[in-house]
């Protein structure tokens, strides 16, 4: 029972001590399903059940589960969460509702645990709210998708799909390892060094083409970066975008559009909850650039900073905006990645 962690040669529940761990960005996403009817499903969406506000009720529980986890699971260490993500996808046609959490921390030990709780409350809460309509209602399929941080790197279940965040863990032809094993093997697949994330709704729908993804991705090529991966999504999609950008661990993740005043521009504020620290004189630098062409770029609510090992600049979705941006890049974004990854590589 030695290979345990959680218990002791004797086979003794226990506590582990973490106090010799370096701290570090870690993500868990956590993955399950509501298996109710049809009807239930339409009726959550137009909001018309007997307890209204299902999902948002549901998000919020999942949250507090997630932040009380410490108090639930007896031998889990408290930990300082960075941010919980409860994220829902209905199919009427099936007569699922799936639940999706994501659990960050910054800390000396993983936050899987705080994942699959809040996963457990939402879930839980989901059929409280619909039980009234279906007492049949069935919580299944809870499960860890996926984890990244400390010194086992990535891990990502077999045969997740796609939205598990992209270049992260194993691929999905290998065999699933246990995420608790302390010699798991886990082979990482190449990442990218660079991710653009394009945040335009119009380009995600193919209602038009991407005219600024492109262009930073040819810039990055052209400044170390040649392995870039483009995605576009639609403004509402940015927060998760973002996430699963982060998750991959590139050097440097630059976003377009979304930075305006716009009731769909949620760019910055997608990247404020995922930064460690921010670079203020950057964005600023940017803003200052622009407005030497036009005083719209005084509107622009770009951020700039780190996350992790990662470097993350917004950048306007306009080509003009990009330009600009790029060029007060061409002078900081390599010293900027070096100083970033030298510093993670020495525990600083």
């Amino acid at each position: 029972m030695s290979e345990l962690t959680h218990v002791d040669n004797d086979g003794r529940a226990r506590m582990v001590d973490v106090g010799h761990k370096a701290a570090t960005h870690r993500i868990a996403i956590a993955r399950g399903r509501l298996v109710t009817t049809s009807e239930v499903v339409r009726l959550v969406r137009a909001d018309g059940l007997p307890k209204a506000d299902v999902l948002a009720t549901a998000r919020i529980a999942g949250i507090a589960g997630a932040k009380r986890t410490s108090e639930l699971i007896p031998l889990c260490h408290p930990l300082p969460l960075d941010a919980v993500h409860v994220e829902f996808s209905l199919d009427a046609e099936a007569g699922t509702i799936g639940i999706e959490v994501t659990a960050t921390t910054t800390g000396k030990t993983g936050v899987e645990m705080e994942a699959l709780t809040g996963l457990s409350v939402a879930g839980l809460t989901l059929h409280d709210m619909v039980k009234a309509i279906d007492p049949g209602a069935m919580l299944t399929d809870l499960r860890l998708a996926y984890k990244s941080g400390g010194k086992r790197g990535e891990w990502r279940r077999a045969g997740e799909p796609d939205a598990v965040p992209a270049g992260a863990g194993t691929g999905a032809d290998q065999p699933a390892a246990e995420p608790d094993a302390p010699e798991a093997a886990h082979a990482s697949a190449p990442r990218p060094t660079a991710i653009v994330v394009v945040a335009s709704t119009r380009a995600a729908s193919g209602e038009r083409p991407d005219a600024t993804g492109p262009v930073i991705a040819a810039w990055l090529a052209e400044h170390g970066h040649p392995s870039t991966e483009l995605r576009v999504v639609a403004d509402a999609d940015i927060d998760h975008a973002l996430r699963a950008a982060v998750a991959a661990r590139p050097a440097v993740i630059i976003t377009t559009g979304g930075t305006g005043i716009s009731p769909t521009d949620r760019t910055p504020e997608a990247t404020a909850a995922v930064l460690d620290r921010e670079l203020p004189g950057v964005a600023e630098a940017m803003r200052v650039r622009g407005l030497a062409h036009t005083p719209l770029a005084a509107l622009s609510r770009g951020l700039a900073g780190v996350a992790g090992d990662t470097v993350i600049v917004n950048l306007p979705g306009s080509r003009g905006g990009v330009a600009d941006g790029l060029e007060v890049l061409g002078d900081l974004l390599t010293h900027l990645v070096d100083q970033v990854r030298g510093a993670a590589e020495h525990g600083a």
